[in-house]
């Protein structure tokens, strides 16, 4: 019989194994643990194509799910369009930076340069 391949220094404890599945996933680090004030936000004004029509995105929002969703009622209603909120990120139909950059910078919203 042959001797065991696994003798140059392995260690095999009991917390090893060797079938991936059995790890416990990792945890993704949130940008925002905790509620921030609309002075101490630094957000960032991203656009995308989809479907061949433009979306602006605004982020990170570091607010509650519903003080975010109310925010984005209040802006939807101001700028005419419609929108969605994706983790804390605000997404807007339509090409808004100009309009969005004023209607945040008169909420007290902070953005990055």
């Amino acid at each position: 019989m042959k001797k065991n391949l696994f003798e140059m220094g392995a260690d095999f404890s009991d917390d090893w194994a060797s079938d991936n599945k059995d790890k416990a996933p990792k945890k993704e680090k949130s940008p925002c643990e905790e509620k921030l004030t609309p002075q101490k936000h630094q957000l960032h004004f991203a656009k995308e194509k989809r479907r061949g029509k433009v979306v602006t995105i605004v982020k990170p929002f570091c607010l509650e799910k519903k003080e975010l969703q109310t925010l984005l009622k209040t802006l939807k209603k101001k700028l005419g369009t419609g929108g969605t909120v994706k983790e804390n990120t605000l997404e807007f139909q339509g090409e808004l930076q100009t309009q969005l950059r004023s209607l945040l910078a008169s909420l007290a919203y902070r953005f990055k340069r």
